[in-house]
């Protein structure tokens, strides 16, 4: 049966969009992927998927030599995702990259800031005006829950849960995650206290300046804040901080969850405030502070000293 790569990559698309809920940015990574898998085929002269063999996936892993382990991953995982879907639809005959090997990624810790670096980087934001009672709210917002940059970016009004008047003491959200799962998620007073401040003395004044929208965090001019916009508000920050280190909103998740198990929280615990679907992506954190862990484990085990 003769398959071309043209007539089906966008049906795979359709198929996990609708059965898998992706968001509109993992959607766009596999069919970049994809994109970049029909054009080394096209390069080979492989002009229909019925012809791809083991041998072939491997040849084409082999093409990526120059890309980094975690890319080559990720590339192949799209490439075996369509594969696997072509099989069980019936549409291909074999499943050529069940076996396909990739290369192994060297395991990379979190780049977390000591607790010292995200005060002063908490800190660094002064002053009264909307801009920065929003951006001194958005800094400790994303320490305080941990959330990713996207997730804060996507808050709205009605995903603070609780009262209005509750804000300052501290409370929860209602994050939409990736695979769109919503989960809910603490914060404390200090990040209470300035999302209340910017509430209700800023962004009236800014959401004015729009459209309306239903976003917590706003720009100038009134519209959604953007993910780009909260990397430059934490850039400004940690220049003000006189941190050498680089930072970034993933740079707070990471301190988040890092100073919590620090500080005893359980790995469960902190992989539902992550959204984590896998505890063994969060156990990479309890690597980062060993002699944290060695300090809880000679406190609690009966047979440690």
């Amino acid at each position: 049966m003769t398959v071309r790569f043209e007539d089906v990559a966008d049906r795979f698309l359709r198929f996990v969009s609708i059965e898998r809920g992706l968001s509109a940015n993992t959607l766009a990574a596999y069919r970049r992927d994809l994109a970049h898998y029909g054009e080394w085929l096209d390069a080979e002269g492989i002009e229909t998927l019925d012809r791809v063999t083991p041998e072939t996936l491997s040849s084409y892993v082999q093409s990526m030599s120059q890309l980094t382990p975690s890319s080559i991953t990720r590339r192949l995982s799209s490439v075996r995702g369509m594969h696997r879907f072509l099989f069980d639809e019936g549409i291909l005959a074999d499943f050529p990259a069940r076996d396909v090997r990739t290369p192994k990624a060297p395991q990379r810790l979190p780049k977390a800031l000591s607790i010292d670096d995200v005060e002063r980087l908490l800190a660094a934001v002064t002053g009264d005006s909307p801009a920065a009672l929003r951006d001194r709210a958005i800094l400790e917002l994303l320490y305080a829950s941990g959330a990713r940059v996207s997730e804060v970016v996507a808050l709205d009004i009605d995903d603070l849960l609780g009262e209005d008047e509750d804000l300052a003491q501290g409370g929860f959200l209602r994050v939409t995650g990736k695979g769109s799962k919503e989960r809910v998620v603490p914060y404390g007073t200090h990040a209470g206290r300035a999302l209340a401040a910017y509430l209700t003395r800023a962004r009236p004044a800014l959401v004015t300046r729009g459209s309306g929208t239903p976003a917590i965090f706003v720009g100038a001019r009134g519209q959604r804040f953007s993910r780009q916009s909260m990397w430059l508000v934490l850039q400004r920050a940690a220049r003000v901080a006189n941190i050498d280190a680089e930072v970034s909103p993933h740079t707070l998740r990471h301190s988040f969850a890092t100073h919590l198990l620090a500080g005893g929280a359980d790995v469960r615990t902190v992989q539902e405030l992550l959204g984590h679907a896998s505890v063994a992506t969060t156990q990479i954190y309890t690597k980062v502070a060993p002699e944290t862990l060695k300090e809880h484990y000679v406190l609690a085990h009966p047979r440690a000293m």
